[in-house]
């Protein structure tokens, strides 16, 4: 008798879908499981890179989202590499675990938020090392970064990521949502690829997504983009260049 026999075939998988969406509704969706896991207790919120930019003026203040849904209890940490508005800890989250522990504290935080900050990182690994260190067992690491967008060195611009690369590098987090966003100001598009209303993450969803977020323009058009930037000199990364952001949200492993 072969091994096996009689076993239950295993369950078909569900259809793949693609779901629309907008980041302002994932993070609702985010600052829900927060709420979930913490109960009662106030919730405390690393923001990584919290300085605001010229860049980020299309970026949510999460100070204020933290405190409109959790009111004065909830404590908010704003670490960035220099001083400013927003900021409560000036140091690198690429530095040694020594370090960052004798800047933020002992306390575990339930909540990191790290948004298109990576890219600018010298040692992205690391980064990613340092946040699911400074989280607590269940808490949660939102993070934002792009898979393609202009250069815009703030204050270098090193990096890009999919969502497998950030699978990679975050490897104590279980990703419990992902999903794709643009960059155009004033307009909130975003897009879950799901099965059976889970992330997909399967590489071998890979051809989807490549079918739906690559823009590739025919000959023609690519000529006459190409013959106006030396003519005009255009800004490639706007007229050339699609900008799409990768985010996921992960929750480190009890």
């Amino acid at each position: 008798m072969k091994s096996g026999a009689g076993a239950a075939p295993p369950e078909p998988r569900g259809e793949l879908r693609v779901v629309g969406t907008s980041v302002g509704r994932e993070v609702e969706l985010l600052l829900d499981r927060l709420a979930d896991r913490v109960g009662r207790r106030a919730p405390r919120v690393l923001q990584v890179g919290s300085r605001p930019q010229i860049l980020d003026r299309n970026e949510r203040n999460w100070r204020s989202l933290i405190a409109k849904r959790f009111g004065k209890r909830a404590r908010f940490v704003g670490l960035d590499l220099l001083e400013g508005t927003n900021v409560d800890v000036v140091g690198d989250i690429c530095s040694s675990p020594r370090t960052l522990k004798a800047k933020l504290g002992e306390s575990p935080f339930d909540l990191v938020i790290c948004c298109h900050v990576l890219e600018h990182t010298r040692h992205p690994a690391r980064a990613a090392g340092n946040i699911e260190r400074v989280l607590r067992p269940g808490g949660l690491a939102y993070v934002a970064t792009p898979w393609s967008q202009a250069f815009h060195a703030t204050p270098d611009d090193y990096w890009r990521f999919s969502v497998r690369g950030l699978m990679l590098m975050f490897g104590r987090l279980e990703i419990v949502s992902s999903f794709y966003s643009g960059g155009d100001v004033g307009l909130d598009v975003a897009y879950r690829v799901v099965r059976d209303g889970r992330p997909e993450l399967d590489p071998r969803a890979g051809a989807v997504e490549q079918g739906l977020f690559q823009l590739v323009l025919d000959h023609e058009d690519n000529r006459a983009v190409l013959a106006r930037q030396a003519t005009e000199r255009l800004p490639v990364s706007r007229t050339y260049l699609p900008t799409l952001f990768v985010n996921i949200v992960g929750q480190r492993h009890a």
